[in-house]
């Protein structure tokens, strides 16, 4: 397949899918079959410990369609879409998908028609989540959350479930962060942007690979990347501690002068050092997250590496 005659590529992270891959597979081949436009399908193999890799080696060789992205180590569901956005060579974009089959493929027709009716981006929203009853709270007060922070709008309730243009594409793999937030990225580069409603199927098999610590993290990288909110709440806490301060000092004179008692003991003088010290403690983790960004984005690592590619059928080594 020459690049001149690919439409759509469709990018799909696995990490430790082998349970699921078969029937990815098959789903992902019935959709480029009859879609009406030509596809490639780029598989990224994230590390993966189980049998994922050598499942993809084979896809490959035995369909040109396919093309196999196999990174050295597990790199992390972000960056894994990221080095798949680099392999792209689909004319006209790029369609977003999770290797569990919670992204139904099947509605690559539905976005390549918004595509090409002037949209750069159609972002999926998720009308009814699959998890539980705690992190669908979690999910929906983070996203609005996020939406009241930040300094531009980015769309709730969405995941990386996209499908982009070629001019998304480039410009979003000309963005070197290394603290990647794709669904960030993707509304900051704005564009004719336009959502679409879809019910998000269940897991067919194995667990999901997003754990609270990596939820936690990819939350951390929406709020400090894209608002400048948390670096400003350090100057209203330090205001709100000279008032709480100045109050409790008027209260004291007030005491001293009217009744000739001041409190004494130690509970008072805890709770101001308490105070003092935690509004420090925060103030420096808000200023921490800052700097580790700015630390990891000086040193200019490359943002993922590959181990090899096999691309037309034919395996490089990069």
């Amino acid at each position: 397949m020459s690049n001149e005659t690919i439409d759509i590529s469709i990018i799909a992270p696995l990490y430790n899918e082998e349970q699921v891959f078969s029937l990815l597979i098959e789903r992902l081949t019935a959709v480029i079959n009859k879609c009406g436009f030509s596809c490639e399908v780029i598989l990224v193999n994230d590390g993966s410990s189980d049998a994922t890799d050598r499942l993809v080696e084979e896809q490959c060789k035995k369909d040109p369609r396919f093309t196999g992205v196999l990174l050295s180590r597990n790199h992390g569901h972000q960056l894994a879409v990221t080095a798949g956005l680099s392999y792209v060579r689909g004319k006209k974009g790029a369609m977003i998908i999770d290797g569990d089959l919670q992204d139904p493929p099947e509605l690559i027709t539905d976005f390549y028609k918004i595509l090409n009716d002037g949209y750069d981006v159609i972002y999926a929203v998720r009308k009814n989540r699959k998890e539980s009853m705690l992190k669908k709270m979690a999910y929906k007060s983070y996203y609005r959350f996020q939406k009241s922070i930040s300094s531009f709008s980015i769309p709730i309730d969405s995941g990386d479930f996209s499908m982009i243009s070629r001019r998304v594409v480039d410009i979003m793999n000309d963005m070197p962060e290394q603290s990647r937030y794709l669904r960030g990225m993707r509304a900051w580069v704005g564009f004719r942007q336009k959502a679409f409603v879809y019910e998000r199927d269940e897991r067919h098999a194995g667990e999901t690979k997003y754990s609270w610590s990596k939820l936690f993290q990819l939350a951390f990288n929406g709020i400090f990347n894209f608002s400048d909110f948390p670096i400003k709440i350090i100057t209203r806490m330090g205001f709100i501690t000279v008032l709480v301060s100045l109050i409790f000092f008027g209260y004291n004179l007030y005491r001293k002068l009217f009744y000739n008692d001041v409190p004494q003991g130690f509970t008072a003088t805890i709770l101001t050092i308490i105070l003092f010290c935690g509004v420090q403690m925060i103030s420096l983790g808000i200023i921490g997250e800052y700097v580790l960004r700015i630390y990891n984005q000086v040193r200019n690592r490359p943002l993922f590496v590959v181990d090899k590619v096999i691309q037309e059928g034919k395996e490089k080594t990069e």
